[in-house]
């Protein structure tokens, strides 16, 4: 089915029933990360979340209802963290009801349903920008009064992070609470830079698999972006910054060998509705350590790691991967800096991090899980 079909169809059948106008003071013009200006009827009331995990950013601002504007979502929180999912469904089982969505990068976005929800915005990550371009459904959408921002945590976290979160506290009418977490996410990276300026240690050399077992391939990895930054911001030198020229790419076995990491992490989640009983180090909330450990280690039995350095001295770690695609970043630079400089940070204690940001941000219990090591005597 057509997509371009779809919304021109949708929308004779449900432009009735839809406001076409609202007063001008409900209305305010913001910025997204693309650029565009939009207007949007604020704060929102009813949200399309574009990807399920969008929720990492919503429940930082709406702690105390975090599913109160939540309309419609993508059906990928359940499958990319299905233990972080389960915690959500424990204290508030009626998300299991929330209708679901297929991606609009991937062209399943049922936007009739979409329609029928009358959302007063629809947030979607920069990525499916072009595939919406090539649609036109934002000009679409648009004559039926559905708004489309975009916001970003993914691509580019470390220049867009902030600036998602501002825009989506304008939208929800939660400047304050958008600013408190900033501050929050600033002075945790500010622990491990301002240390590292001071210090000045030499670069370990770090291999960052993504997604180590999800498949049979090796190696993907991370270029200058997303995780190949958080090793830099950590005090570590990306094995792949020179090799993969975006944000995502590929590196060979033989590359790693030659390059000789002195260390190597791993992301990895609960995908066993993705990969069931795949090769993958289930690292999440909640998740048995011992478990991930043994995944983790026969992992390095592949023969792209034979024989390296990293390996040799069990300077091997997994950190749950959605770390990659949520405002919760710092965390994961302050546990890759311990590992990295572990003289230099014997006093930081990312898991306390962690438990501040539940205790403070989140609506949910803390279970800890979020990573493993070899090196770990546990």
């Amino acid at each position: 089915m057509q997509l371009s079909k779809l919304i021109f169809g949708a929308a004779l059948a449900l432009v009735g029933l839809l406001p076409i106008s609202s007063q001008a003071a409900d209305r305010i013009k913001v910025t997204d990360i693309t650029g565009r200006q939009v207007e949007v009827k604020a704060p929102v009331e009813k949200v399309i979340l574009g990807e399920g995990r969008q929720m990492y950013f919503v429940a930082t601002l709406d702690t105390d209802q975090p599913f109160k504007r939540v309309v419609g979502w993508r059906d990928d929180l359940q499958k990319a963290d299905l233990d972080g999912y389960k915690d959500y469904l424990a204290k508030y089982p009626q998300i299991d009801k929330i209708p679901t969505f297929g991606g609009f990068k991937e062209g399943t976005f049922d936007v009739e349903q979409a329609v029928s929800l009358k959302p007063d915005v629809i947030l979607l990550n920069i990525e499916a920008k072009t595939a919406t371009d090539d649609a036109k459904l934002i000009e679409k959408l648009a004559k039926i009064d559905i708004p489309v921002v975009f916001v970003d945590f993914r691509e580019k976290p470390f220049e867009n992070t902030d600036a998602s979160m501002r825009l989506i506290g304008k939208l929800f009418g939660k400047e304050a609470r958008a600013e408190e977490f900033i501050a929050f996410r600033k002075a945790q990276i500010d622990l491990v830079t301002d240390r590292l300026s001071k210090a000045s240690p030499p670069k370990p050399v770090v291999m960052v698999e993504r997604a180590a077992g999800y498949s049979d391939d090796c190696c993907m990895s991370f270029g200058n972006e997303n995780f190949g930054k958080f090793v830099e911001v950590a005090g570590g030198q990306n094995l792949a910054a020179k090799i993969i020229p975006g944000t995502f790419g590929v590196v060979n076995p033989e590359q790693i060998i030659a390059a000789n990491p002195d260390q190597v992490i791993v992301t990895g989640s609960n995908w066993e509705l993705y990969v069931p009983g795949g090769a993958w180090v289930g690292v999440g909330s909640g998740a048995d350590k011992a478990k991930a450990r043994e995944k983790l280690a026969a992992l390095m039995k592949r023969p792209s790691y034979t024989g390296v350095k990293a390996v040799r001295d069990n300077q091997v770690h997994a950190i749950w991967h959605q770390f990659y695609n949520s405002p919760y970043q710092f965390i994961a630079i302050q546990a890759m800096a311990k590992w990295l400089h572990p003289d230099l940070f014997k006093d930081l204690d990312p898991e306390t991090t962690m438990k501040t940001l539940y205790e403070r941000f989140l609506p949910v219990p803390y279970k800890t899980g979020y990573w493993v090591s070899l090196a770990d005597k546990e």
